[in-house]
C-alpha cells in the first residue's frame, strides 16, 4: 500500500507545482500559494484513500481548503485511515521573486503517524544519515559542528550549514562563524534545505535554527525515509500558542527535545516533493508548447525506496510536445 500511496502523492505535488510555477517572478505571493492549494486539493479528490489533513493551511475558519481536519480522497468502506501533512507551496516568496528551492510537499502516514504540531516555531538541528546519532541540540553549536565533521571525516571548515536569514539567528550565525564552518543563508525554505543535507552531493551538511514547527514534522518524515535526523525544541511565540498546545496535550517545556520519531512516529511513511523553481535538489517546472516537465522526489519508509521522478505532462495531446526528452 505504501508504494501505491507514494505514487499517488507525487501526482498531487506535481499538480500543485505546475499550477504555482505559472506565477514565478510575478510578485504574486498569495496567487501562487492559492493556485498550489487549489490544485493539490483538486487532485486529492482523484485519489482512492480515506485521508485527513493533520497539518495544512490552518484551522477551518482560517483556510477554505486543506484545513486541519479536512477529509480528502475518495474514501471507500474498509480503507485504512491516512493522516496527511501538506505544504502546498514551501517558499511563496521564492516563487514570487523567481528564486531557487521552492517546492510543493506532502507527507502521509497511518493514523497517528504524524505529530499534529501547533503553528508555532521549532528550534531545529538537521543532519544526514552519516551524522545521525552523533549530534545533540542541547550542546554548543561548535561542539555539534565538530561531531558532524568527525562523522563525515572532514574538517569543520569543510562543512556548509544552512540557516534562515533572520535577526533571531544573529547569535547562531556568530557561533557557526567562530567554529569555522561555512554558512549558506536562505530567505525561505528550511524544509528543502533539511532534505538536501540528507542527500549526498548537494553540498549541505546541516541545517540549524528556528523555523516553522509544522514544516519540522514534514521534515521528520522525509529524514526518516532517508536515514537522517532532526532534533527540535518548541519555541512558543505567545501565551495563546502555549494554551493551545496544552489543550492538545503537549509538553510545554522549551527544553523538551523532540526526536525524528517523536515528530513522525509512523511505520508507513510516505514523502513527496516536486520542484517549482530550480534548486539544490530538484529542478523547477519547465513549460513547453502543449505541456510541462516536472522533477520530484518520492520516498517510502517501509519500502526503503527513494525515487527521483521526471515527468512530462502533456496538456494538449494532439499537439506534439516540443520538449527534449
Amino acid at each position: 500500500m505504501e508504494t501505491l500511496l507514494a505514487l499517488e502523492m507525487v501526482r498531487v505535488t506535481e499538480a500543485a507545482a505546475v499550477a504555482s510555477a505559472r506565477f514565478m517572478g510575478r510578485g504574486a505571493h498569495e496567487a501562487a500559494d492559492h493556485a498550489a492549494t487549489e490544485a493539490m486539493r483538486r487532485t486529492f479528490d482523484e485519489v482512492e484513500m480515506a485521508g485527513t489533513i493533520v497539518i495544512g493551511e490552518g484551522e477551518r475558519d482560517e483556510a477554505p481548503m486543506l484545513y486541519i481536519g479536512e477529509q480528502v480522497g475518495m474514501a471507500h468502506e474498509g480503507q485504512p485511515e491516512i493522516d496527511i501533512a501538506v505544504d502546498p507551496l514551501e517558499g511563496t516568496n521564492l516563487v514570487a521573486y523567481g528564486l531557487a528551492n521552492a517546492i510543493t510537499v506532502i507527507a502521509a502516514s497511518e493514523k497517528g503517524g504524524l505529530l499534529n504540531a501547533p503553528d508555532t516555531y521549532l528550534d531545529k538541528l538537521c543532519v544526514g544519515p552519516v551524522a545521525a546519532g552523533h549530534v545533540d541540540i542541547r550542546l554548543p553549536t561548535g561542539e555539534n559542528l565538530q561531531r558532524i565533521a568527525d562523522a563525515l571525516g572532514r574538517k569543520v571548515a569543510d562543512l556548509t550549514v544552512v540557516t534562515l536569514d533572520r535577526p533571531r539567528h544573529s547569535q547562531l550565525i556568530d557561533e557557526i562563524r567562530v567554529a569555522g564552518a561555512r554558512i549558506k543563508l536562505i530567505s525561505d525554505g528550511d524544509l528543502s534545505a533539511a532534505i538536501s543535507c540528507a542527500v549526498m552531493g548537494t553540498g549541505v551538511h546541516a541545517v540549524m535554527g528556528i523555523g516553522g514547527a509544522p514544516e519540522g514534522v514534514i521534515t521528520a518524515a522525509a529524514l526518516r525515509c532517508l536515514g537522517g535526523e532532526i532534533q527540535g525544541r518548541f519555541r512558543w511565540r505567545s501565551d495563546e500558542e502555549r494554551e493551545r498546545a496544552a489543550r492538545m496535550g503537549m509538553d510545554l517545556s522549551e527544553e523538551r527535545v523532540y526526536s525524528t520519531t517523536d515528530l513522525a512516529p509512523g511505520e508507513m511513511l510516505v514523502f513527496s516533493a516536486t520542484g517549482v523553481t530550480d534548486g539544490d535538489l530538484l529542478s523547477g517546472v519547465r513549460f513547453f508548447g502543449g505541456g510541462a516537465r516536472t522533477h520530484s522526489l518520492v520516498m517510502g519508509y517501509q519500502s526503503k525506496e527513494v525515487r527521483f521522478v521526471d515527468t512530462v505532462h502533456m496538456f494538449d495531446r494532439d499537439r506534439p510536445p516540443s520538449v527534449r526528452l
